[in-house]
């Protein structure tokens, strides 16, 4: 009976032992179960959320690609600068993929309000940092809409004279008579006065000349007449007209008008001054130069106290 105590307590361990490991074993299936379900879960969930995004990507990307190509066909006239027909139709394409990124985020869950609000945020600041070349920006698109020039224009701006080459979105690049660059920002351009030289088809040439005082008025009108109706490059409408200005210190002063090409109108200028002058010169008439009539008046002068005295 002594000998059977130790097998019977042996046996109970066994057991126990057996009963525990049982128990882990099935511990750990439940676990391997619970955490199947819940990856199982997730992944239909965030795959179910990956895709819808991906969907509303494609599909905002063929939306932007849509709305581009209406604007520019929309836009895309003789009267809009491609720079802005390129930069209007740009700029609705990258607003419809923000749009769409917003929506994607919305799909997975995050708060798009709270994101808008730092957006916005931000923007105000960068805005406020960069106020200059914002202004620039502004003023390029209000040029490329009003286009009160157009490349290959010779205009005149804050004092400079010479041919626009370049109208970009922050700035303008004229080129002088002598070839040199000037790059105007856009706000000074646009906020100052332009004149728009070549703007118009047809432009008048102006020469002023003298003439002698004694030459007959009537005779000199005609000789200035055949001077500028006889030029190359002087067109017959609007006609030429030779007006008499003012009578100058040394001479009566005339003005001679042709109306020419645009494009033509320095040689013409030049053209009509030398036909003046050999007009002139041929007709006998002089071209003075300036005059002045001195009159000297002499006195005599006391050098030293005079005796009077009584005859």
């Amino acid at each position: 009976m002594t000998g059977l105590l130790p097998l019977l307590m042996v046996q109970d361990e066994t057991g126990a032992q057996a009963d525990q490991a049982g128990a882990g074993q099935q511990d750990l299936i439940i676990d391997a179960v619970w955490l199947s379900q819940v990856a199982r879960q997730v992944t239909l969930d965030w795959g179910l959320k990956i895709i819808g995004a991906l969907l509303v990507l494609l599909v905002t990307w063929i939306l932007a690609a849509w709305a581009r190509r209406i604007v520019y066909q929309a836009i895309n006239r003789p009267r809009f600068d491609q720079t802005f027909v390129r930069f209007l139709s740009n700029l609705v394409r990258w607003v419809v993929l923000v749009l769409g990124l917003v929506a994607c985020l919305g799909v997975f869950g995050i708060n798009t309000t709270s994101l808008a609000a730092m957006v916005g945020a931000a923007g105000l600041a960068i805005g406020l940092a960069v106020q200059g070349s914002l202004s620039n920006l502004a003023a390029g698109i209000m040029l490329l809409v009003l286009r009160p020039f157009k490349v290959g224009d010779v205009i005149q701006v804050g004092g400079h004279l010479g041919t626009v080459d370049e109208i970009e979105l922050f700035n303008v690049k004229i080129d002088t008579p002598d070839n040199r660059r000037i790059i105007f920002p856009n706000s000074q351009v646009f906020g100052a006065i332009i004149e728009n030289i070549t703007h118009n088809p047809r432009r008048r040439a102006d020469v002023m000349v003298g003439v002698e005082y004694a030459a007959d008025t009537a005779r000199t009108r005609e000789v200035l007449v055949r001077a500028v109706t006889t030029t190359p490059g002087v067109l017959s409408d609007p006609a030429p007209a030779v007006v008499l200005l003012e009578l100058g210190a040394s001479s009566v002063n005339w003005r001679v008008s042709g109306w020419c090409v645009t494009a033509d109108f320095w040689p013409v200028r030049q053209a009509i001054t030398e036909s003046v002058k050999k007009h002139l010169e041929e007709a006998g008439l002089t071209i003075p130069f300036p005059q002045m009539d001195v009159w000297m008046r002499s006195q005599a002068v006391s050098r030293g106290p005079q005796t009077l005295t009584n005859a």
